[in-house]
């Protein structure tokens, strides 16, 4: 499939979509949130593809926000399809994605680029990240799920203080504080976000799956009977029988 806003890329086991809108420090439109998502689905049925990386063209910004142009003149009903179908199609397709999703966030990171981050599994961000959700200075509020991911990352009160204040955070304060896993020099980012990449590459895709779906189920009353129910379930299937052949035998695992 061809793409005009994004750029994607398969390197061994690894996918990897570039937002391509330096014009607008790719700024998410329609049409890029559905080549994302697009393109997830094309990795997420490619078995040679094991972690999927989200970063943005250039050095100057991850993705600075919505397209503000495309929403402006929304009423109600409008906006509120506008939040639905993107929390729908992408934001929680990213969190719920078979595959490990990591962001490299390289500048800016506001508003619906924030949100983008957060809906990944992971999250590394450049030396010069500046991170925010600036929608109260609009007179809005985050609408792809910033105002419930970002309390669950760094605690009710730090989010509170983020959103109302809508000021950027720099990327060390962003590390500090849980919002993301690690920082590096701008130059260093995408190889540094391969190499925990091919980490995560080498082990096992049936077991990471479920992992992420019960991580995600972490916050709620279905967690705990949803790991054990998973537990089991990798007892029966090939991964487990590969990876504890492979322990006995002392050597590294196939899958």
């Amino acid at each position: 499939m061809s793409y005009e806003n994004i750029l994607l890329k398969k390197e061994d086991k690894l996918g990897i979509i570039t937002i391509n809108r330096p014009e607008s420090l790719n700024a998410l439109n329609a049409k890029t949130i559905q080549e994302i998502s697009s393109a997830l689905d094309e990795l997420d049925v490619d078995n040679s593809c094991r972690v999927v990386i989200l970063t943005g063209s250039g050095e100057k910004s991850f993705v600075a926000g919505a397209d503000i142009k495309e929403f402006s003149d929304f009423g109600q009903e409008r906006a509120e399809e506008l939040a639905k179908n993107g929390q729908n199609s992408l934001f929680n397709k990213i969190e719920n994605l078979s595959k490990p999703v990591i962001a490299a966030v390289n500048g800016f990171a506001l508003g619906g680029g924030l949100e983008l981050a957060m809906a990944c599994h992971i999250r590394y961000a450049s030396e010069n990240a500046r991170l925010g959700l600036p929608e109260v200075t609009l007179g809005l509020i985050p609408g792809y799920g910033g105002t419930q991911r970002l309390p669950k990352l760094v605690g009710k009160g730090l989010a509170n203080e983020i959103i109302f204040s809508a000021k950027m955070i720099p990327a060390q304060r962003a590390k500090e504080i849980g919002l993301v896993n690690e920082v590096y020099p701008i130059e260093e980012l995408l190889t540094k976000t391969k190499e925990l990449a091919n980490v995560i590459a080498f082990n096992s895709p049936m077991a990471i799956s479920k992992a992420i779906h019960a991580v995600n189920l972490s916050d709620t009353d279905k967690g705990f009977e949803t790991e054990i129910k998973y537990f089991g379930e990798l007892f029966e299937l090939a991964d487990k029988k590969e990876g504890v052949s492979a322990f006995l035998e002392k050597r590294k695992p196939n899958f």
